[in-house]
């Protein structure tokens, strides 16, 4: 592992929550801190439009902790909240990388490329 770790922000839709556990324990297993989100809403936790509201704006403060972010994204799926998410990365300049190709979209990223990994990343800029 890394003297100073990475701090890597998940996102994507929470109906991925099985594929966010794989992705959370494979970068840990890789030395990196994984911040991800708490509720999954769409596999079945129950959280009231309030919360929803809340951990929306909690997951950006996440995403200003991060180095990058990874788009956990099935295939290719990027659904609206997700891509408000990446628009904030970017705009902070957080690198953003995607476990999956991505629905080619204006809206969801920027150009996207395989990175020396073999994971996709965007042109989303500097990290931290």
């Amino acid at each position: 592992m890394a003297d100073c770790p990475q701090i890597v922000c998940l996102c994507g839709s929470t109906r991925f929550a099985e594929e966010f556990r794989a992705a959370n324990r494979d970068l840990t297993l890789a030395g990196a801190i994984v911040v991800a989100p708490g509720a999954f809403e769409h596999a079945g936790d129950r959280i009231s439009d309030e919360q929803k509201a809340a951990l929306g704006t909690l997951h950006l403060a996440k995403i200003d902790l991060a180095d990058r972010v990874v788009v956990v994204n099935p295939g290719g799926y990027v659904g609206q909240s997700t891509r408000r998410e990446i628009r904030y990365a970017h705009q902070t300049g957080k690198p953003v990388e995607y476990t999956h190709d991505v629905e080619h979209s204006a809206d969801a990223c920027r150009l996207v490329v395989r990175g020396a990994d073999g994971g996709r990343s965007s042109s989303g800029g500097a990290g931290r």
